[in-house]
């Protein structure tokens, strides 16, 4: 699974069942591709314009879904920098490549080297500061170990441990596009939990 792609690889959920807020995003992403008829969007980007009312995994179904009955077109195209890009548009919109080819441009410069990385600084910064303000504790930053417990089955890290009301909470700070892969969230999931932290 890329940087890029939607969630696929996920199961199903049984075709019977109807899930509400399902039917609702279909219908609010149905609309939003009425009136922006003439743009081209990739899959997470929906996603997360419409986050504070649905989450991700449902946005992607009702996405599905629209492909399927023909009202969203797609395209899958390959990235230079790593993994692919799936773009979307409106049935309508019939001169997409233009802004399908603008769009794909503008994903690979900020997935440049020297982009991610200073977007990456700038959001360690953002995080450090949120939980600041809730008045956690930093306890740990680029971290294998808290209270004397050390994660040794490899080199990999944490990025920071904060703690608040005797709980300690590690958190990842990710600075692409896409969803961390499947694998790499289970072992961060496994150190943490080796080490005693949420």
């Amino acid at each position: 699974m890329s940087d890029y792609d939607d969630f696929e690889e996920y199961e199903e959920i049984d075709s019977e069942i109807t899930d509400p807020a399902e039917v609702k995003a279909k219908e609010t992403i149905r609309d939003f591709f009425d009136k922006n008829q003439e743009s081209v969007y990739f899959s997470c980007q929906i996603e997360v314009l419409h986050e504070k009312k649905y989450f991700h995994w449902v946005t992607n179904r009702a996405i599905r879904d629209l492909i399927a009955e023909g009202v969203v077109k797609e395209e899958v195209r390959k990235l230079t920098t790593k993994g692919n890009i799936k773009l979307l548009w409106h049935k309508n919109y019939r001169y997409y490549k233009r802004s399908a080819n603008e769009l794909v441009q503008l994903v690979e410069a900020y997935s440049n080297p020297n982009i991610t990385g200073a977007l990456g600084l700038q959001g360690e910064a953002m995080i450090l500061e949120a939980f600041a303000r809730a008045e956690f504790v930093m306890k740990g930053r680029n971290t294998q170990c808290f209270q004397e417990k050390c994660w040794t089955k490899n080199n990999k890290d944490i990025d920071f441990i904060f703690e608040k009301d005797s709980v300690a909470y590690g958190i990842e700070v990710k600075n692409t596009l896409g969803y961390m892969e499947q694998d790499e969230l289970k072992e961060k999931t496994e150190l943490c939990h080796h080490i005693g932290v949420i």
